[in-house]
């Protein structure tokens, strides 16, 4: 049970570290500085007028919009009435926005200027009550900054248990349809508390976010925690690899979160020889391994890597890297965080032993209370034990350290955006060219792994890339899209009549 005096909202938490440190800076965003006290102070009035215009605890509040301080302030001032947070992907295209948008039935949506035409055209499906632009007014929008000055701060926040829900962030599905990850107050704590333990967490850290926010990557590898150890975020609004390094030494930058190829995209930067990095503490990158090379670039530059294995579900954190072992464990996630655990499983629901491959199990207060609306999906994802299944397949050496092989769900990883088979496959088989598709990831120096489309056509038939990327864009986030195009007769089946995508990536490796 919950101690009557321990507080678990992560917004409670935020505002009580504003009353210690107001100010302290909390926030950097394209040279605009601001303090925990103004923060703060923007956090309660938007959550008073979130109050007003009917929003109470439970109610989901949603964000569209790239990296702006906007989606902090309105994350925290819908946990302060005791509200879900429902970040958006700014990527996906207005018919898949209104599927998750209906799905989670958000109460009220705030969405960057940039972004509007998106929304624009699907909003008279929309469930949604409220729409506020965030920077600017606009012809049937409200102005989010205009309201809010004009409303009174709220006095205090809700108090909220750990198994309260803070967040629903989705994630695709192999069926095609995203599901809500329902992660909860504590769940973003104790992940907090686990990354602390790994690679620490000081208030005088400078915290530099690149990372979509949306992704829980971006948003809580680092950036929550923050906010309660009460060191500054520098926020940028979308990765540019120069103004990264422009950023890292402006702000002396201590911590860095991001995949591969962000760091890959940095090296090749010309400043990238000229440009301080020796603020750096440590950088922490997910989403896939480090190659050797980055790792020994980056360590002639004294910036040593701390990689890290998650999901969505996780919230994110289940193994870390740490930097002493980056070269000796090469390829490895790394073992369990302090407050987790990890065992390999067989198809029976199994342990089994060090060395043997199986299906990665992770446990610990980090894990998701469930999928928003899917108790099916929940049940087979949660067993009775407590084990969150993961869909990964990997083996833990005789030291403890975790190695992953592959997915059990197909998943392809590209640019560090996860892209599921099914949900491209449902798109491209409208193609009346296209008779069978199996999409599947390969190797790709830039993003890591390749979306890829290998397609059996209708006799007579013919189809390029372009033609196919330009069929499927309406339907389809950009980084979804293939980036590569195979033609083959007929694709590969087992007795059953499944496709058998090994087969196909055997071929296609050579």
């Amino acid at each position: 049970m919950n101690r009557p005096d321990m507080e678990f909202n992560i917004a409670a938490i935020m505002l009580r570290r504003a009353q210690l440190s107001p100010g302290r800076r909390a926030l950097v965003f394209e040279g605009a500085e601001t303090s925990y006290g103004e923060f703060a102070d923007r956090v309660r009035r938007q959550a008073a007028l979130l109050r007003q215009n009917g929003v109470c605890v439970g109610d989901r509040v949603g964000f569209l919009g790239v990296n702006h301080p906007v989606l902090l302030e309105t994350m925290f001032a819908a946990q302060a009435l005791g509200a879900i947070f429902v970040p958006l992907n700014f990527r996906l295209t207005a018919q898949e926005l209104t599927f998750i948008i209906n799905d989670a039935g958000i109460h009220t949506l705030v969405v960057d200027d940039g972004l509007r035409p998106v929304i624009e055209p699907a909003r008279e499906g929309l469930c949604t009550q409220h729409f506020f632009a965030s920077e600017s007014a606009a012809d049937g929008w409200r102005h989010l900054d205009t309201e809010r000055q004009a409303a009174e701060p709220l006095a205090g926040a809700v108090s909220m248990g750990q198994h309260d829900v803070a967040i629903i962030m989705y994630t695709s599905g192999t069926t095609g349809l995203p599901k809500g990850a329902m992660l909860t107050h504590g769940n973003i704590l104790w992940n907090n508390i686990n990354a602390m333990m790994a690679f620490g967490g000081a208030r005088d850290d400078v915290i530099l976010t690149a990372a979509p926010l949306f992704h829980i990557g971006g948003l809580n590898v680092m950036t929550i925690g923050s906010f309660h150890t009460g060191s500054t975020v520098v926020l940028v609004r979308a990765f540019d690899a120069g103004l990264v390094l422009e950023n890292i030494e402006k702000y002396r930058v201590t911590h860095m979160f991001g995949a591969p190829a962000m760091f890959l995209f940095m090296s090749q930067q010309p400043r990238f020889a000229d440009t301080d990095l020796s603020s750096i503490v440590t950088v922490i990158c997910g989403a896939a391994p480090v190659p050797e090379s980055l790792i020994e670039l980056y360590g002639a530059r004294g910036v040593p890597f701390c990689q890290g294995y998650g999901l969505t579900e996780t919230s994110p954190f289940s193994a870390f890297l740490t930097p002493e072992f980056g070269i000796s464990k090469l390829g490895s996630a790394g073992q369990p965080p302090l407050h987790s655990d990890t065992r390999i499983v067989d198809n029976d629901n199994r342990e089994v032993p060090a060395g043997e491959r199986g299906e990665i199990c992770l446990r610990g207060p980090n894990i998701m209370k469930g999928y928003w609306n899917r108790p099916d999906a929940t049940a087979a994802a949660i067993d009775s034990e407590g084990w969150f299944h993961s869909g990964d397949v990997g083996y833990v050496d005789e030291e403890g350290f975790l190695f992953i092989c592959d997915r059990l769900k197909d998943m392809v990883i590209s640019g560090g955006e996860n892209v599921y088979p099914a949900e491209v496959e449902g798109v491209l088989y409208r193609h009346e060219h296209i008779a069978e598709v199996a999409v599947l990831g390969l190797p790709d120096e830039k993003w890591g792994e390749a979306v890829t489309a290998v397609v059996a056509l209708h006799e007579g038939r013919a189809l390029t890339l372009e033609e196919l990327r330009a069929f499927a864009e309406p339907f389809l986030a950009r980084y979804k899209l293939p980036l590569r195009l195979h033609i083959v007769e007929a694709l590969p089946r087992n007795p059953a009549g499944k496709v058998l995508k090994f087969v196909l990536k055997e071929e296609l490796l050579g």
